[in-house]
């Protein structure tokens, strides 16, 4: 495949952007591709590994003549590493993110984007609990959506040439306003996390029941929370302080949803819970139908050999 882009600098090399760098040398979709970490760690992994062509010890060096610029760092960081790049940044270059909210990644970056390069939030609603150069793989975007959220006279054709890079990695792509995308992740990714955080937390805090009670009896839906709870804590520490807002709603609607089901189950209304267990199972049909997860029992897992 012709390259989309000639040079493309990654700044942050964990999953999502080893996974991308992966999925770009698989599809031949960059000529060449420089890193930059803030951990020496990372950097040499991504040598090691290869998926980067070049690893720099600054965020400044690893931009300079790059045709697209990857913020792929915590949401808290992007401002400090924005102001970093903004003067090194080559004229009619794309900037783009992949953090899970939008509206606060755009007031720290936007204002130091010099101009005639177009910045194009971004949100690859895509990952696992691993995190860490290591973890990435070129897979990882496929059938998967990744979500822009562009600013009103945004450089159509800037907005047009990365979409097909998203594309070309397998992803789905739509655009959205930013208040929205982050309202919806909200509903979707951020409170669902939060709450497989306290559920977690209340069995640790349960000492009638042991660890290895907890560990040894996990059923299929504590042992999902855990999954979902092992996630890099400092990348959800920033989201949840970033979309205050929209996660603060959301879990006020859920409080009020979970104070019913109490009622319910004080009073013996079978009736209520089984209704509200059908509607809740129809929304699962809906994410397998669309093909954001497999129906294959125990939710496609590998078994282990029992013998």
């Amino acid at each position: 495949m012709t390259p989309i882009y000639d040079r493309v600098a990654l700044i942050g090399l964990g999953l999502i952007a080893s996974s991308m760098a992966h999925a770009m040398k698989a599809q031949g979709l960059a000529r060449e591709i420089a890193g930059h970490a803030k951990s020496a760690e990372s950097r040499a992994a991504a040598l090691e590994i290869g998926f980067c062509d070049t690893v720099h010890d600054s965020a400044a060096a690893a931009v300079a003549g790059a045709d697209l610029v990857v913020l792929a760092v915590p949401v808290c960081a992007m401002g400090p590493i924005a102001a970093e790049i903004g003067p090194h940044l080559a004229p009619g270059a794309t900037v783009t993110d992949v953090g899970s909210v939008k509206q606060a990644v755009i007031e720290a970056v936007a204002p130091h984007m010099p101009p005639g390069v177009a910045f194009i939030p971004g949100h690859p609603i895509a990952g696992t609990e691993h995190s860490g150069p290591r973890s990435g793989f070129a897979t990882l975007f496929r059938n998967r959506w990744w979500l822009l959220t562009p600013a009103a006279g945004t450089d159509p054709a800037a907005v047009a040439r990365f979409r097909r890079l998203c594309e070309a990695m397998g992803a789905h792509v739509d655009e959205m306003d930013a208040a929205h995308h982050d309202l919806v992740l909200a509903v979707t990714s951020h409170t669902p996390h939060l709450i497989a955080y306290t559920m977690v937390g209340v069995a640790d805090d349960l000492r009638r029941v042991t660890d290895s009670e907890v560990i040894k009896y996990s059923a299929a839906g504590f042992r999902d929370f855990t999954r979902i709870a092992a996630s890099d804590p400092v990348m959800w520490r920033d989201v949840f302080l970033t979309n205050k807002e929209a996660t603060l709603e959301i879990l006020g609607r859920f409080t009020e949803e979970l104070f019913a089901l109490q009622r319910a189950i004080r009073l013996g209304d079978g009736q209520h819970l089984q209704d509200y267990f059908t509607r809740t199972r129809a929304i699962r049909r809906g994410i397998v139908e669309a093909g954001q997860d497999t129906d294959a029992p125990d939710f496609g897992r590998v078994k282990l050999d029992a013998g």
